[in-house]
């Protein structure tokens, strides 16, 4: 089936070869031009690794991260033990409404947590005095907001890693020791690897991060390299400047993908049943999901949705806003679908890889999904900004694409491997000795039992990319402008109401294919 004149071979290769020049080659082009510029420019790198300014933004970039991993590590793991060894109702529903934060753009949760506790915001105008003002605009209230953002993410680590571990030691245990003890003692230290993966990307996402640092004027590095480029012009010092997060997100984000190693794509549950540890805390359990769905998700929701009630005319905000609104559904529509088209075979060549290579190929995956998105837009500019057929992209939509493609398929790539290693392989050789194609055999037996994830994959791109700012305000052409680029230039121009107004907007557009998906997910697991 690998034969050099066989369609598998012609559509693998295509694809990878896409992948490489579409995700790939922007990391590697600057992380080659960082150090070249460097070792031509040693006076000049020299002087930036001493500069006093420098020194701090890149201490503020450390602790906005570890602040944030440590937070959200916090808060995701006893949720991730609650879905995992409480038996919660309608766990479904609760799991969707804990994950939903993460699907949100970020800078529309700082938003929200700026007009709540602004100078001008709901709290003092309560109270009638400022009182979190200066807590708001702070590197500690940066960290708080990205981990209302990133806490799912440790979540849904720990819960796959605890539905993934052998139930019958936990039964073993519980003969001899308190549910508690067990759970310290034998079902944390096994997910620990799982933990500390997630903690580990989290960290990566934090301090790349670029448009919550900037709403709450937090100074961090990656204000540096959006500067050096979008102000300056000066390409070559903005790849200088992200030499050093680029180099920080390769080592981290592979130390993640090494320590979950093959189980990030585990798909089926361990042996034994679940025990329900911690059965007598299903009361607290719930409660404490009510209350961090509402600090997540319902209060920005309803601090949003009051700022936006000073809005005189809705239809004006939204007509003023309509060339954007349009370019941010057709381009995201467009983009999942190529996100989802690539990410299909790219997928189901990690699912069918030998253990070694499909392992470095996972590494390979976190790392580019945790790359700054400054780092990509300066990368893909690097590359197609040049005269010839390359230049003729430049300048144009497909610039956009180019940046979803980049930031997306490889987060889009692992949940299709886990979904097309559910799919035995034993089914794809009954068909080829049967005389059906490749082709033929993924049409009619593999896309059919995948058909679920690759809906919830362009679905999740689809979002993604309808929020998608740091690597989309680099590329986007001049005088074309998405949602999110419209509503962030909008902040310091426009009255909070109208960008509240938009921000809401936004958000309701990500939350109607979620809630299909939820829909979809429910009727699964009812069945």
């Amino acid at each position: 089936m690998w034969g050099r004149r066989s369609s598998r071979t012609l559509v693998i290769g295509t694809a990878l070869a896409v992948f490489v020049v579409v995700c790939l080659l922007p990391a590697v082009y600057m992380l080659i031009l960082g150090v070249g510029s460097g070792a031509g420019q040693r006076s000049a790198f020299a002087a930036l690794l001493l500069d006093a300014r420098q020194r701090e933004r890149l201490v503020n970039s450390a602790v906005l991260g570890a602040g944030t991993a440590i937070v959200a590590t916090l808060i995701g793991v006893p949720l991730g033990v609650a879905l995992a060894r409480i038996p919660l109702r309608r766990k479904a529903a609760l799991r969707l409404a804990l994950a939903a934060p993460v699907l949100l753009p970020p800078y529309v949760v700082g938003l929200a947590w700026m007009y709540l506790g602004g100078s001008r915001g709901l709290i003092a105008t309560v109270a009638g005095r400022d009182l979190l003002s200066e807590w708001t605009y702070s590197l500690p209230g940066a960290v708080l907001v990205l981990s209302l953002v990133c806490y799912p993410l440790s979540m849904l680590a720990t819960e796959v890693a605890m539905r993934c571990l052998d139930g019958r030691l936990e039964e073993a245990a519980l003969l001899v020791a308190a549910p508690g003890r067990v759970l310290r003692r034998i079902t944390l230290p096994l997910a620990a690897p799982s933990i500390l993966a997630a903690a580990l990307v989290i960290f990566v996402l934090a301090v790349s991060e670029f448009g919550v640092p900037a709403l709450l004027r937090v100074r961090v590095y990656t204000s540096e390299v959006f500067t050096a480029f979008a102000a300056l012009y000066d390409f070559g010092r903005a790849a200088l400047l992200a030499l050093p997060l680029l180099l920080l997100s390769l080592v981290v984000a592979a130390s993640a993908g090494a320590l979950v190693g093959d189980r990030l794509l585990v798909t089926r549950r361990g042996a034994g049943g679940r025990p329900p540890l911690l059965g007598a805390w299903r009361r607290p359990a719930a409660a404490a999901v009510m209350l961090v769905v509402a600090i997540a998700l319902v209060i920005p929701l309803l601090v949003l949705g009051r700022e936006a009630l000073g809005v005189r005319s809705v239809s004006a905000v939204v007509g003023g806003s309509r060339d954007a609104i349009t370019n941010s559904l057709v381009l995201a529509a467009t983009g999942a679908t190529a996100v989802a088209g690539l990410a299909v075979w790219i997928g189901y060549a990690r699912a069918r890889a030998r253990s070694r290579v499909g392992q470095l190929a996972d590494v390979l995956l976190v790392v580019l999904f945790a790359l700054p998105s400054t780092v990509v837009g300066v990368g893909l500019i690097g590359l197609w900004n040049r005269p010839g057929p390359m230049g003729a992209v430049y300048g144009t939509d497909v610039m956009i694409l180019l940046a979803y493609l980049a930031r997306l398929v490889p987060v889009a790539a692992l949940a299709l491997a886990a979904s097309v290693r559910l799919v035995p392989v034993s089914q794809e050789e009954a068909a080829a000795v049967s005389g059906a194609g490749w082709l033929r055999t993924m049409t009619l037996i593999v896309f059919p039992q995948i058909r679920l994830g690759l809906v919830a994959a362009w679905i999740v791109a689809f979002i993604l990319a309808f929020g998608e700012l740091g690597a989309t305000i680099l590329v986007a052409p001049p005088g074309e402008a998405t949602l999110p680029i419209r509503t962030y230039t909008l902040i310091a121009n426009a009255p909070s109401s109208q960008v509240a107004a938009l921000a809401l907007l936004q958000t309701a557009v990500i939350f109607v294919p979620l809630a299909l998906l939820g829909f979809a997910l429910s009727l699964r697991e009812a069945r």
